[in-house]
């Protein structure tokens, strides 16, 4: 099974893809991260999340490491250090991870998360690395409703591809105004720690639902976050195992009364929270 969601320009990404945050700092598990990240594109979760932040660019490198000649089958996405994100600084920035990870260009570039340097440099940053073909898209990360109303009025602003934001079963903030307002502009959200870098609860409904149909309770939880529309989920699996357990949870789906009990014991917000963080 193949989930798709696709961005503003029409193009379609898998709506499981791999994260590798925290990757690339033991040396000891290097050789089987990298077998996990092949394993992953071969199942299809061609879309990998990456940053210069992640081992200050030691997760970009074991990303080149494991995709070598894989290039042309990815969306490979990555972020810039707010820091970096002046006009020049993103565009420098860029060229760094690029040479870290050995390819032409990135499919989606993300600020990382808003610092001080106005969003109009880092845009036009952006825009200049996408007319020279350095990258296809850029887009934001970590930002709130707020913040991207405030992105919209900058020139070209709409041009943002997608918001990536901590989502997951146990922190759904996000749909009290931020998810409406990116489905209102037709814009895809990235769910990063979709399972909480599992430390989601191990009994309770997501347990019972699992029970049913033969799965874990993080199972369940990934399988409930891929059946929201326009969700890309990018859990990290550090072993080729993890990968497998990840990648069944698109050949479950949830019943209306799966998602019932789970709405029952975690609820929809029903104000305005603050956006999380981890």
């Amino acid at each position: 099974m193949s989930l798709k969601v696709t961005l503003p320009s029409g193009e379609t990404v898998p709506a499981l893809g791999q994260g590798t945050w925290q990757m690339a700092e033991t040396a000891s598990r290097r050789k089987q991260e990298i077998e996990a990240l092949r394993l992953g594109v071969e199942l299809g979760m061609t879309l990998v999340d990456t940053a210069e932040m992640y081992g200050e660019g030691a997760s970009e490198e074991l990303v080149a490491e494991a995709l070598v000649g894989q290039r042309d089958r990815l969306f490979l996405v990555s972020k810039v250090y707010p820091h970096n994100a002046s006009r020049q600084g993103v565009v420098q920035a860029c060229e760094r991870s690029l040479r870290r990870l050995k390819t032409d260009r990135l499919d989606l570039y993300l600020l990382h998360w808003r610092g001080s340097v106005p969003l109009e440099e880092t845009v036009a940053g952006f825009e200049e690395l996408r007319r020279s073909g350095k990258i296809r898209h850029w887009g934001v990360s970590n930002f709130d409703t707020d913040d991207m109303d405030e992105l919209l009025r900058v020139p070209a602003g709409e041009n943002c591809a997608a918001n990536q934001v901590l989502y997951n079963v146990t922190r759904r903030g996000p749909e009290f105004d931020l998810i409406p307002w990116m489905t209102e502009h037709r814009m895809p959200l990235m769910a990063y720690s979709p399972i909480e870098q599992g430390r989601l609860p191990r009994g309770g409904v997501l347990q019972r639902i699992g029970q049913k149909y033969g799965a874990s309770p993080f199972q369940i939880a990934l399988a409930w976050l891929l059946q929201k529309p326009d969700v890309i989920a990018i859990p990290k699996a550090s072993s080729p195992d993890h990968v497998r357990d990840n990648h069944r949870a698109l050949e479950i789906r949830l019943s209306p009364e799966d998602l019932d009990a789970i709405d029952a014991e975690f609820p929809t917000p029903r104000r305005e929270r603050p956006l999380e963080m981890i």
